[in-house]
């Protein structure tokens, strides 16, 4: 089922994108317990879906792409208040609760389909996580980002610490902007590599999400997948052991048959393979 409390979510098979709306706009979007279950069952859905080729996820109908952590709501979950609990007990309880947000933000990272975020106005928090955990990231100008847990007395423990150190490759940068919190705007994180493009406003910023989405949707799905299988392995291994692991995989998906059909289609002596339009073929 594609029913969720907290996402509202458009399925195209005759395309093959997903589309992903945050969907809590009253509270603008923030997270709570059954936002983080929620994103990672649809994305381990879509990830499994054979009519997914590629995912698509924004902000919805709220002023801001996310305000992060829902602090009202989580609050209430955690066993710190416990008094017949001593702290290493409270920390057993409290572990499955990180992990289990953890899991959520992840879930973007493991879907095998590329997942594109559209991102606006605030990325406060846990927006960051999850911007941080998507292949390609595009934003308005309106949009700013913030690695707030440490306003609120939390190191950012879900993404942020680990992945975005690695997307911009300025550690100082990160560093400041995790120690102080402060609000990093659109273009400071164009020109730092944490988003690809900047559109001058939201509606323009998914129009393009959209038109890169569906263009990504009508190539192989085993070339994307592979491709991402690759770019996963090889940024968390040495180059060496990335070009091992895909010489394993494209051993076997060589063989495939959308190389096969791709390679009649070839014209001439150059390699002029525009417009295969893989939409129908096999899945994988």
């Amino acid at each position: 089922s594609w029913e969720f409390e907290t996402l509202a979510v458009q399925r195209d098979a005759a395309s093959g994108v997903l589309e992903i709306a945050l969907n809590r706009p009253k509270a603008l979007n923030a997270f709570n317990r059954a936002m983080w279950l929620d994103l990672r069952r649809c994305l381990e859905t879509a990830s499994d879906d054979p009519d997914t080729r590629c995912v698509l996820l924004h902000g919805g109908e709220s002023r801001l792409f996310t305000a992060g952590l829902d602090l009202k709501s989580e609050l209430g979950g955690f066993p710190t208040g416990d008094a017949k609990l001593d702290v290493s007990r409270k920390a057993f309880r409290m572990e499955p609760i990180i992990k289990r947000c953890q899991d959520g933000i992840s879930s973007c990272e493991k879907c095998r389909k590329p997942v594109i975020v559209a991102l606006h106005n605030g990325v406060i928090g846990a927006g960051v996580d999850l911007a941080s955990a998507c292949d390609i990231r595009y934003c308005s100008e309106d949009a700013w980002f913030s690695i707030a847990e440490v306003n609120v007395g939390l190191a950012a423990d879900v993404g942020t610490l680990q992945r975005l150190p690695k997307i911009v490759g300025n550690d100082s940068v990160v560093r400041e902007l995790a120690f102080t919190g402060r609000r990093m705007t659109a273009a400071e994180a164009k020109e730092l590599g944490l988003v690809g493009k900047v559109l001058p406003t939201r509606e323009a910023c998914l129009a393009e999400a959209r038109k890169v989405a569906h263009e990504i949707a009508s190539k192989s799905p085993v070339a994307v997948v592979g491709t991402k299988v690759s770019l996963n392995y090889s940024r968390d291994h040495t180059v060496q052991e990335g070009l091992d692991q895909i010489a394993q995989w494209n051993s076997i998906h060589l063989m495939s048959e959308d190389l096969m059909k791709a390679g009649f289609r070839v014209q001439g002596l150059g390699f002029r393979v525009q417009g295969l339009g893989f939409r129908g073929r096999r899945s994988p």
